[in-house]
């Protein structure tokens, strides 16, 4: 059977193959012998809507729609019509297909008529009073339903009661189903979908974007990055502060917009698998993965170019986004963003250190100047075996000084008894106006000078340690600690010497070395390359100096005592200056060493017996032991005793000495 929608300019056609059974076929046959009107099929000629068959054959239309049905039986007259009926036998809300379930009473009788079918006219019957059409009017569904079937009502013109039944299956029944409305045109929805897969782009790649832009990097942002950087960062930066707003907008927009286009796509698609399908592609790829990827890399430009849309969906929003991010910051607190401790600092340089400007040099003294709040005076300190120390009592001649210049030290700690009792600083530069002539004592520069001496501890931090150097109280400081193991009290330990060049070693993470340096590292005692450029200050010694030191104020007790004691050194005999110069020649001042081992030694002798001499003697320190006399009297003699006045003098025959000193 042919169906022309001329409606909707197509024709459907339908193929009804109706199977009557012999007992109807005999019955057609006693009707039409008789002139009775039968109605024996349908077929759906003509409608405005869309229409057609079901996969099992069974003729559909929309609600609201007129038709034109073609009725085939016999005997058939304008006014057939009034034969036929429809009953309503299933509704349902959902797009199922029940007509092949559907209860019919075993009788076939035909329930109450249905008044959603309207019979329009009488019909119009062929030539041959076999077929006729009828027009229909099918009216709207309720809210409630999505689908109705209807069953074709006969009525039996044979008995004398009004019968009415059901025509056979599916030649009999009706299906009529919901019209399916779309929102909008199909050009505008493809144009929405497309804005909408847009807008759902930029609000996931805004979420990762402009929140991962914490407002710590938008302030360095600021003040240390490119122009455009930094004009990028402006915009952006005022909107961040309300960190939980921008959130809330953003994943509110991004909810809607999405929401938005799943329905717009099932509306297009009319599928609910389509749509999903469909939805999920396209914001996976379009709204997710494009965007994220993109904004992760430059979130700066993207953002701040669409700040204008982001505050118009934030005032948008404002109604709940603003309520639900003053309940956040209620709970979570204050968004601070990215703060770094020491140790991730120093991290976050070291595995950044391909990607960014910094050059060995520059990241290791940025490391040290981190690391210098972990590490002590002890961790750098120099100790004190392996430190270079004078002894109070020495004697600041050409051999002690030559000794200080090449040890290249400007600042060195002058110790008591034992080394670690340190109680004085030796400058260098205080040698200044020294003399290593006047062979002047190391305390008597010290004392003039007093240079105060800087105790610290053991587990003094470096930055503090680098605050008291600042002060420019001293250089060096003496590192000490409490020694409380064994019995006793306990007491104060020197353990080494820190100064200021250790703590800089420490910030630069290398060794400074100088010229005069014996070694790289103190600690490590590893000796440097040998300098040949080493200095000789042999050369300023003068080969008049005394072999025998003596101090200047002991020096100028022997001028003055010569000068007045004894007569041939009295200024009528001789001047102050060559006495002086005569004293501090080389070979004046000699110095006898006693060993107790060998007494009788012939150099502990100055004068003998019987021996005749020719130099004068004048004792300054130590002691001497005199016999004299036929009677070999003995006698002990301190300092500032003189023998051999007569060898100063011209000798005459048979004058010789006669005294010996042991």
């Amino acid at each position: 059977m042919a169906i022309d929608s001329s409606g909707w300019g197509f024709t459907i056609t339908l193929f009804v193959f109706c199977c009557v059974f012999a007992e109807t076929h005999a019955q057609a046959a006693v009707s039409e012998s008789r002139g009775v009107t039968r109605i024996l099929g349908m077929r759906l000629e003509k409608s405005d809507t869309p229409a057609g068959t079901t996969e099992t054959g069974v003729i559909q239309v929309t609600e609201g729609s007129d038709i034109l049905f073609r009725f085939y039986g016999l005997h058939l007259f304008p006014n057939s019509s009034a034969l036929v009926s429809f009953a309503e036998l299933y509704s349902s809300d959902k797009e199922d297909d029940k007509f092949g379930s559907v209860e019919v009473p075993l009788n076939r009788t035909c329930p109450e008529h249905t008044k959603d079918i309207v019979i329009n006219g009488g019909m119009e019957v062929s030539n041959k009073n076999t077929a006729g059409i009828v027009s229909l009017k099918i009216k709207q569904l309720r809210k409630s339903e999505v689908v109705k079937v209807f069953g074709l009502c006969v009525r039996d013109t044979q008995e004398l009661e009004e019968t009415w039944h059901l025509l056979d299956e599916k030649d009999g029944r009706l299906r009529v189903v919901e019209v399916k409305k779309s929102l909008l045109p199909i050009w505008l929805q493809v144009i929405l979908i497309s804005f909408l897969l847009v807008l759902s782009g930029m609000f996931s790649g805004l979420n990762l974007g402009l929140m991962a832009l914490d407002p710590m990097e938008l302030r360095i942002v600021q003040s240390c990055g490119t122009e455009k950087e930094k004009k990028y960062a402006r915009k952006i930066e005022p909107i961040r502060r309300k960190g939980n707003y921008l959130l809330c907008s953003l994943l509110l927009g991004n909810v809607l917009v999405n929401t938005t286009l799943t329905i717009l796509l099932d509306d297009l698609t009319n599928s609910g698998i389509g749509a999903v399908v469909a939805s999920t592609i396209g914001i996976v790829i379009f709204g997710e993965i494009v965007p994220q990827a993109l904004c992760s890399r430059h979130g700066l430009a993207v953002g701040a170019n669409t700040i204008m849309v982001t505050k118009l969906f934030m005032l948008l929003t404002f109604p709940l986004s603003w309520p639900i991010s003053k309940l956040l910051d209620c709970v979570l607190g204050q968004e601070i963003g990215t703060v770094y401790n020491r140790e991730k600092l120093v991290e976050m340089l070291k595995v950044t250190e391909p990607y960014n400007d910094l050059v060995k040099e520059e990241l290791n003294m940025i490391q040290g100047a981190l690391e210098l709040r972990t590490k002590t005076v002890e961790d750098v300190m120099t100790p004190i075996n392996d430190c270079f120390m004078i002894h109070s009592d020495a004697v600041l001649d050409f051999n002690t000084m030559s000794e200080i210049m090449e040890s290249g030290y400007t600042r060195i700690p002058v110790y008591d008894d034992e080394r670690s009792n340190i109680v004085d600083i030796l400058y260098v530069k205080d040698l200044a106006f020294v003399d290593p002539d006047d062979c002047t004592t190391l305390k008597t520069i010290t004392k003039f000078y007093n240079h105060p001496v800087h105790f610290v501890f053991h587990d003094t931090k470096l930055d503090s340690m680098l605050e008291e150097f600042k002060k420019g109280k001293s250089h060096l400081a003496i590192v000490q600690k409490v020694n409380n193991e064994g019995e006793g009290d306990p007491f104060y330990e020197v353990v080494g010497l820190v100064t200021l060049e250790d703590v800089i070693e420490e910030i630069i993470k290398s060794e400074i070395l100088d010229e005069s340096d014996l070694y790289t590292d103190n600690r490590t005692r590893k000796k440097v390359a040998p300098n040949k450029n080493k200095r000789d200050f042999s050369a300023f010694k003068h080969d008049s100096e005394s072999k025998v030191k003596v101090s200047p104020q002991l020096l100028l007790a022997a001028h003055r005592f010569l000068a007045t004691e004894v007569s041939l050194f009295s200024t009528t005999q001789i001047s102050e200056k060559v006495l002086l110069r005569i004293l501090r020649h080389p070979d004046v001042i000699q110095e006898i060493k006693f060993n107790d081992c060998d007494k009788r030694s012939p150099h502990h002798y100055v004068y003998q017996k019987g021996k005749p001499v020719d130099y004068f003697v004048l004792i300054l320190q130590g002691r001497v032991e005199v016999e004299a006399g036929n009677e070999s009297m003995k006698f002990e003699t301190g300092p500032f005793s003189f023998y051999g006045v007569m060898a100063l003098s011209a000798p005459t025959l048979g004058e010789f000495p006669l005294l010996s000193s042991l």
